[in-house]
């Protein structure tokens, strides 16, 4: 069906938002934006305009108790922090106007003098005071603790007891103090501020602390972009722009959370034009890409897959560096890239986020390389002795290595034949140690069951190699991969001890911020010279986005919403 007008298209889809029903086909877009799409470079921003985003379904709004990745993000439209990360996850100030560090365990802040709360009163350093004391309260089990430990990391979360005093000095100023060294003083500081003045009832305490921590019947008070205006609960969130917004207006006006059960759905309210947003997974992307009315928006996640070795055992270990190099010159990751994520990966040598501020210059030295890996092999002393296509080691034995996977998830499948294809292909004699045919009808209980079972055997060090993923935090958490005292807590679970990586993780853990950049980069060359782990690529996700929504959408895994007060719909397509 085409319209010739875009106010009708407009309406039409909050009509049908509003009536619950599907809605208007995304590839029923009218030819009018089809054409304006073609002319978007002439748009100027302008003021005005409404945007739907999905949201799964969550059992509070308040900031401090989410355990929701959707509305994780959300709540950055209503709340801020002190201190937020760029797009290189470099904490950066927010409502911080600048700080100081004193010593190794203190920093000095003041906020900016332009903040203010959506119910009017002015931000003030109590209100830093009472969130730091809130969170403490609410103990290791705060369901904000879980979420903020996946997306700022387990270092970060743990930091935050560090914490042994907030001193006051007037209404801008404060100061913080670390009971040791932490070299993540200003990561620490990332969690939302919430307003003191709405919790407490003349003297702050435990009760105070309780209510800032309700879920029942929540009303977010912040200082972001957007105000809370209602909320319908399963149904959906209403905020509108702050106009006193101290970055100054957001351009988008109304913006509504609708609430749905999955991302599935999430997905599917998106092609039917009842969301404006989406996060596809995987095949999803080519399909939707294609169509002209959806922008993609691609950036990489926080999904590292990695090869991980048992140095609990001997096959992997005994044989050093050597091998490992020759795995990783062995390797065509491009390939699997392409042919397995169509593209949608980037190639990583180290466990650290490919945007990080922390990666090192000389960060990428294992490219794709027949000669190299057979040259490393040779210099072991191995020799294909028989001829039977394999080499064996320096005593002339056969030496074979076997390849874990949860191999019903049908990249790791593809990815892990193709290393097995690759590493016999340079004589390096892999046998595949799981099942490389999918039943049928897979269910999510099986895929579960199996990924529980090799689970269980890395654990129990029942393997040479595994092909496995991690969600790795802004901050990457080296100290517990890599660590010898981490193998009884078995977040070192490949069982890994290095003398000269143990002194410099602890090096890493003091480091002020003067250093923490060397001290990142002398773990590192441990790490590209002894491959604990070989790296093989961070997966990369896309944000999708109707194209009616412009401005300078970049978004990072930890804030898919960045800049959204820059975001804007153009006047005739709102």
């Amino acid at each position: 069906m085409k319209y010739k007008s875009q106010f009708i298209i407009g309406l039409l889809i909050i009509l049908l938002l509003l009536s619950g029903c599907k809605g208007q086909d995304i590839n029923q877009v009218g030819q009018d934006l089809e054409n304006d799409i073609d002319n978007s470079s002439a748009h100027e921003p302008d003021y005005g305009g409404h945007m739907i985003l999905p949201i799964t379904k969550i059992n509070s709004l308040n900031p401090l108790t989410i355990n929701n990745e959707s509305y994780f993000h959300f709540s950055k439209l209503i709340f801020e922090s002190l201190f937020e990360l760029d797009e290189s996850f470099k904490p950066s100030r927010d409502l911080v106007e600048s700080y100081l560090f004193i010593g190794d365990n203190l920093v000095s802040i003041k906020l900016k003098d332009n903040v203010y709360w959506h119910d009017g009163e002015k931000l003030t350093s109590e209100d830093i005071a009472f969130t730091i004391n809130t969170i403490k309260y609410a103990g290791n089990e705060s369901t904000y603790k879980k979420m903020w430990k996946e997306y700022a990391g387990s270092h970060n979360y743990a930091s935050l007891s560090k914490i042994v005093n907030i001193s006051i000095i007037d209404d801008l100023n404060l100061e913080i103090e670390f009971n040791q060294s932490v070299s993540n003083k200003l990561e620490v500081l990332t969690f939302p501020i919430i307003p003191k003045h709405r919790f407490v009832e003349g003297v702050e305490n435990a009760q105070a602390y309780k209510r800032a921590l309700e879920q029942e019947n929540y009303t977010p008070i912040g200082t972001g972009p957007y105000k809370f205006v209602s909320h319908k609960k399963n149904k959906s969130i209403e905020l509108e722009a702050n106009e006193n917004y101290w970055k100054g207006r957001p351009y988008i006006s109304k913006i509504t959370g609708r609430i749905l059960d999955n991302e599935e759905l999430a997905l599917t309210a998106f092609e039917a034009g009842q969301v404006d947003l989406a996060l596809p997974v995987d095949a999803e992307w080519e399909r939707l890409d294609q169509n002209k009315n959806v922008r993609m928006v691609e950036f990489i996640s926080q999904g590292y897959e990695f090869l991980a070795f048992n140095f609990g055992r001997g096959t992997t270990s005994q044989y050093g560096p050597g091998l490992r190099k020759a795995i990783a010159y062995g390797i065509n990751r491009q390939a699997i890239i392409e042919n397995v994520y169509l593209g949608h990966a980037t190639q990583a040598d180290l466990p650290i986020h490919p945007n990080s501020w922390m990666l090192s210059d000389n960060s990428n030295v294992y490219g794709y390389n027949v000669e190299k890996a057979k040259l490393e092999l040779e210099r072991m002393g191995w020799e294909d002795v028989d001829s039977d296509g394999y080499y064996e080691d320096e005593n002339g034995r056969d030496v074979s290595l076997r390849l874990i996977t949860n191999s019903y998830n049908p990249l790791r499948l593809k990815t892990a034949d193709l290393i097995v294809e690759n590493l016999n292909h340079i004589g390096i004699h892999v046998l595949k140690d799981y099942p490389d045919h999918v039943p049928d009808n897979l269910t999510e209980q099986a895929i579960s069951q199996q990924w529980e079972t090799v689970r269980g055997r890395i654990t129990k060090g029942d393997f040479d190699i595994a092909l496995i993923g991690l969600n790795l935090s802004p901050v990457p958490e080296i100290s517990s991969l890599f660590h010898s005292n981490e193998i009884k807590t078995n977040s070192n679970f490949i069982r890994y001890k290095n003398e000269n990586m143990d002194s410099a993780l602890a090096q890493l853990s003091s480091a002020n911020q003067n250093n923490r950049l060397e001290s990142y980069e002398k773990v590192q060359s441990i790490i590209l010279e002894d491959l604990p782990y070989v790296s093989l690529f961070f997966k990369n996700r896309a944000l999708m986005i109707s194209n009616k929504i412009k401005g300078e959408i970049d978004p990072t895994f930890y804030d898919i919403y960045r800049n959204i007060e820059k975001w804007y719909i153009p006047k005739n397509l709102q």
